[in-house]
């Protein structure tokens, strides 16, 4: 074969310029895929909040920070009904002059916030049936409708339990401690005996 017929077998060598960017751009396809990848796993695993326990629903679904206080204005508290938020200031006021300051772990809640609680409790207690005795669903659950506070710390459920009637707070369930809601005539008639747990409130079965 001659010298001028093998150089026309011979493959088209590829400019060297052209192959740097070709490497350049896969580079960069592969940095991309890697970098969304890496995103999408961080956001699903991501907590918004101390003790959210709702994966990703935030303070405007009514998660509340740890030390949240019911003069806070944060929506879980600013979203309470408004009769049963200033019953609740006017008794922290009082006890502050005991010592005792309330904190509020829970208040008003969006409907999907209270749908992540439940899945929540299903997975924590095994069924539906057990999981009813400690979360409702969103359509009977009186925190979407701003009408419960569940309230932190010992001292502060002693002073209320105490003294919560004055002021038409009430405990609802024997097994909430902390769950409180608002009952006028408990004022005068103080308040009434206790569900021993959310299922046999007549308001859960709507």
């Amino acid at each position: 074969m001659s010298h001028t017929a093998a150089a026309r077998t011979r493959s088209p060598r590829t400019p060297w310029p052209t192959a740097f960017g070709l490497i350049v751009v896969t580079a960069a396809i592969i940095a991309t895929a890697v970098y969304r990848s890496a995103s999408s796993s961080a956001h699903t695993f991501t907590e918004v909040a101390p003790g959210d326990h709702a994966g990703t629903t935030t303070q405007a679904d009514g998660v509340l920070p740890d030390g949240a206080t019911v003069f806070d204005e944060y929506p879980g508290v600013a979203n309470l009904d408004p009769d049963l938020l200033q019953a609740l200031r006017k008794a922290a006021t009082d006890a502050a002059d005991d010592g005792v300051e309330f904190f509020v772990n829970s208040g008003w809640r969006s409907p999907a916030y209270q749908i992540r609680l439940l899945d929540d409790a299903v997975a924590k207690y095994g069924s539906a049936e057990e999981a009813a005795r400690w979360v409702a669903t969103p359509d009977t659950s009186a925190h979407v409708l701003g009408h419960a506070v569940d309230i932190g710390r010992s001292d502060a459920r002693a002073w209320l339990s105490e003294h919560g009637a004055r002021y038409g707070l009430c405990q609802i369930y024997a097994n909430e401690p902390w769950h409180y809601e608002l009952r006028p005539d408990a004022v005068v008639h103080g308040c009434r005996p206790m569900y021993p747990d959310p299922t046999h409130d007549p308001r859960m079965r709507r």
